[in-house]
């Protein structure tokens, strides 16, 4: 699933007739004398004598004093401890409070997967986080394959961010068929590149890896967030290593039914964004004063279909063609921050002025190696962790059907995740999350309502497979990743229990956070204020 996610009150995906996706039954537990776990307990033992040599951090990471950087390994193949070692990059910034006062260290994950948290640590500046900044230290760390940690790479990152790009909501057969021909090199490239190691980029060695990690850091039991994808392999690390754990944040989970991963998962997310997606276009259309692109969704619908036209027949600066418009106004359905800036470009573009949608929509230069970086490693794990559908016949049928209800990221989600079709490295089975009364101490899963990045059922199934686990739900919202955002309940409930461990009862409401405030170009031009960039 893509790191920004979801959940709106739509219909399940019940009443598509889908195409029977056949697996295996999902793994139990790790059994305690598997290679596996046997390799884990050695590395982490390792780990646990060398420590992590904290200095000043790589110009690289671009991360200012007082955070610091180090290094930790990890085996490649747990099975083979003793084998092939991969470096993987760490961030810290010390706990500000008295030395009395400090709880150890809070490790973040942001999702992905492909995501590095090599930032986090800087989030102790923000009010936010100051308290927690005090008590603990912020660790951030890049997961294997992403960033300096070992970095995988399935094509050159010009191609990758090649631009300007399509993106029917209808496609032709002869498109479809160019498509599954990138799939296939893309799948290709990935095997050709990585070679043996490729069949190691999986969930279960991320939740591996976040052990010996606990223990490089000097810690007997991890206090972890996750976010998104990061919620993922958090789950799987509490099932595997319930003992360990400490304290743990959900934020935003991914449906961890062994059965959804992964294809079913993306599929009920294309669902979920068009519900998102119209909230976007419903606040546009509240504001229909300021931006001029319709007093209706409907309408606002009909200039967006307006400029993918115009940009199919001339890319705007020679780089956003549809593609890019559709990439940009999916950002907005994961965080509605980007309101604005989205609906005033996109409303500025149909004036005659391109200038705000080039700025955002344009691919950066800058960026082309870490996205293409961050989709490798994405694409090894997902394809990896899950069987997935081998005949293009299945993905045209379930798909298709999908598009007739939710048009408008159900293809672009296709051809993301298409190579997994074709993927060559063995396929795993899902592990069975879940722990009983007793296993776990209490645990904190937040959700918003409508999110579509990760709809929200995925919460509920989450809470229901983790005995003890306490859901905060902030209602009628869609931003993905709510925890130390604009909401001061979600905060309060997840500053108190990161401090005292306290949880509220089983269930908790917050209401939503305020709607964005619209802002023209030209009020911004008034008050003197740049236009924002992504």
């Amino acid at each position: 699933m893509r790191a920004l996610v979801m959940y709106g009150a739509l219909a399940s995906l019940g009443s598509l007739a889908l195409t029977p996706l056949v697996a295996a039954p999902a793994g139990s537990a790790e059994p305690p004398a598997s290679p596996e776990a046997r390799g884990t307990a050695l590395a982490a033992q390792r780990a646990a004598a060398a420590g992590i040599a904290f200095g000043t951090c790589p110009e690289a990471e671009a991360l200012p004093a007082p955070v610091e950087c180090g290094t930790f390994e990890v085996p490649l193949d747990y099975a083979d401890p003793g084998g092939r070692q991969i470096s993987l990059t760490v961030s810290r910034a010390r706990a500000t409070g008295k030395p009395a006062a400090r709880q150890g260290a809070l490790v973040y994950n942001p999702g992905g997967p492909g995501a590095s948290s090599m930032y986090f640590p800087m989030a102790g500046a923000m009010p936010e986080w100051k308290r927690a900044g005090a008590a603990y230290d912020l660790v951030g760390y890049a997961p294997r394959g992403v960033g300096r940690s070992a970095p995988l790479s399935c094509q050159d990152p010009e191609d990758f961010a090649e631009a300007p790009s399509q993106s029917p909501t209808h496609p032709s057969h002869a498109y479809k068929q160019q498509q599954i021909a990138r799939a296939k090199a893309y799948a290709d490239g990935c095997a050709r590149r990585a070679g043996g190691a490729l069949r190691h980029y999986t969930s279960l060695n991320n939740a591996r890896d976040l052990d010996v990690l606990r223990a490089a850091l000097g810690e007997k039991k991890l206090t972890f967030m996750g976010a998104s994808y990061g919620t993922y392999f958090g789950a799987l690390y509490a099932t595997l290593f319930p003992s360990h754990v400490r304290r743990m944040v959900f934020d935003s989970p991914v449906n961890p039914d062994p059965h959804q991963i992964w294809y079913r998962n993306n599929l009920d997310q294309s669902l979920a964004f068009e519900g998102r997606w119209k909230d976007f276009r419903t606040w546009v259309a509240k504001h229909d004063r300021t931006y001029r692109l319709g007093a209706t969704p409907d309408k606002v619908r009909l200039s967006y279909e307006k400029a993918r036209a115009r940009l199919s027949r001339e890319p705007a600066g020679g780089t956003v063609g549809p593609g890019e418009l559709q990439a940009a106004m999916l950002s907005a359905g994961y965080y509605d921050d980007y309101w604005a800036m989205r609906a005033t470009a996109l409303s500025e573009y149909l004036k005659g002025n391109p200038k705000p949608l080039i700025e955002q929509a344009s691919p950066r230069p800058e960026a082309m190696r870490d996205e293409e970086n961050g989709n490798a490693v994405y694409t090894a794990v997902e394809c990896n962790d899950a069987p997935w559908p081998t005949d293009w016949p299945v993905w045209n049928h379930d798909n298709s059907l999908l598009a007739l209800r939710a048009p408008f990221e159900t293809w672009d989600n296709v051809w993301m995740n298409l190579p997994c079709a074709y993927w060559s490295a063995p396929r795993q089975q899902p592990l069975d999350v879940g722990a009983g009364p007793g296993e776990l101490p209490p645990t904190l899963i937040l959700a918003a309502e409508r999110d579509a990045a990760t709809p929200y059922p995925g919460a509920l199934e989450l809470q229901r497979r983790l005995a003890g686990s306490v859901l905060v739900t902030e209602r009628d919202a869609g931003t993905h990743g709510i925890g130390g955002g604009e909401n001061a309940c979600v905060n309060g409930h997840l500053e108190t229990y990161l401090l005292t461990g306290r949880t509220p009862v089983r269930r908790a409401q917050c209401a939503p956070h305020r709607e964005p405030n619209p802002v023209s170009l030209d009020e911004r031009a008034v008050a003197k204020e740049p236009v924002p960039a992504v």
